[in-house]
């Protein structure tokens, strides 16, 4: 018989039960970890959690409070309108009253208000009535002043800038040939025609009227003295050379005009002659009046020049300029001629110079 061989006893066993409880135990001891860490995890999500909740709460809160205001609002709101309903309602009420009293009255005030516009036409027409009545008498009592009247076309006003005060005024008219006309070439054509059609020269009666609207406006107790110059100078009343004449003498004034208005233009303009008699005057006078329409030609009764040019017409008019003593105005009136334009700046420049009126006439005038 074969003898058994023995087994070998291990020093380490363990038994199933051992094994069951350490299995127990570590899952007894990995919950307790996983449960510890699950706690803290919970407890901050529930903090922010109940942040958010709290803070809902109070949006819900405001809103509510906002939605109560915005009702009250509206409620207010809403009684104003009625309330400017009913004032809107009030106002209409009124206006149609008012409406009914004006459409009462209408017919009665306008009938008033025509009234007093026709009676305003009225008041306004009267007061232009007076003035018209004040402006005739006024120009009556001037006309009774004067010593002489002029009568001219239509209704024409003769108002200038003229200086016409004074107690003795002097009256200087140019009666070259240039006052036949404000051309050259016809003043050429004329001065071959017969005396008689040399005198209808438009231009040339111009300044017979200018001279009889110029004395016309003489004050009753001034003097006078008329003189026409060409190529010398001479008193329009024959014997009067150096005299003053008493404007009161209306018969004398008309023989003045008379006889201007028969004289024939010719020859040159010698201004230093003109001048000159500014100058001898005496006494002086106190307004001096020139009817003139061209530069001057010459500076004596005789001259060997059949032409000059327009620098030398300048120079003799300045040296002419330098025979009128200081302080007496002397006022131009300018019949302009074609082709001399040094002569408007001239003048003008001379009676600037004297204090006294420069006057470019026009072809309608007087």
């Amino acid at each position: 018989m074969a003898r058994r061989k023995r087994r070998s006893t291990e020093l380490f066993s363990m038994s199933f039960l051992d094994c069951m409880c350490c299995g127990f135990g570590a899952v007894i001891l990995f919950y307790m970890i996983i449960n510890s860490h699950s706690d803290i995890i919970t407890t901050d999500q529930t903090k922010a959690l109940q942040a958010e909740t709290n803070r809902l709460e109070i949006e819900v809160l405001e809103g509510r409070k906002n939605l109560a205001l915005a009702r009250t609002s509206i409620q207010k709101l809403e009684t104003e309108e009625d309330e400017a309903k009913d004032l809107i309602s009030i106002i209409k009420a009124l206006i149609a009253e008012l409406q009914a009293e004006l459409a009462k009255y209408d017919k009665d005030s306008l009938a008033k208000i025509e009234r007093i516009e026709k009676l305003r036409s009225d008041i306004k027409s009267l007061q232009e009535e007076v003035k018209r009545l004040l402006a005739l008498k006024k120009e009556q009592d001037a006309a009774g002043r004067r010593v002489r009247s002029f009568k001219g076309e239509g209704d024409r006003q003769y108002l200038t800038g003229l200086k016409l005060g004074g107690d003795r005024t002097l009256i200087l008219v140019d009666r070259s040939a240039s006052m036949l006309h404000e051309t050259i070439v016809n003043i050429l054509r004329r001065k071959n025609l017969p005396e008689s059609q040399q005198l209808l020269s438009r231009k040339w009666r111009q300044v017979v009227a200018s001279v009889d609207w110029l004395t016309s406006q003489f004050k009753a107790g001034s003097e006078y003295q008329i003189y026409m110059f060409n190529n010398t100078a001479e008193p329009v009343i024959k014997g009067t050379d150096g005299l003053w004449l008493q404007a009161d003498d209306g018969n004398q004034l008309d023989d003045a005009i008379r006889r201007l208005r028969r004289t024939v233009p010719k020859n040159g303009t010698n201004m230093h002659a003109a001048f000159r008699i500014i100058r001898d005057l005496k006494p002086r006078p106190d307004n001096v009046i020139i009817l003139v329409d061209s530069m001057p030609t010459m500076d004596s009764a005789t001259s060997s020049k059949s032409v000059i040019g327009g620098s030398e017409r300048l120079n003799l008019f300045s040296s002419a300029v330098n025979l009128i003593p200081s302080g007496i105005p002397v006022n131009i009136m300018l019949y302009p001629m074609e082709g001399d334009s040094q002569a408007p700046v001239s003048f003008w420049a001379l009676a600037l110079k004297t204090r006294g009126s420069f006057i470019s006439v026009s072809k309608d005038w007087p």
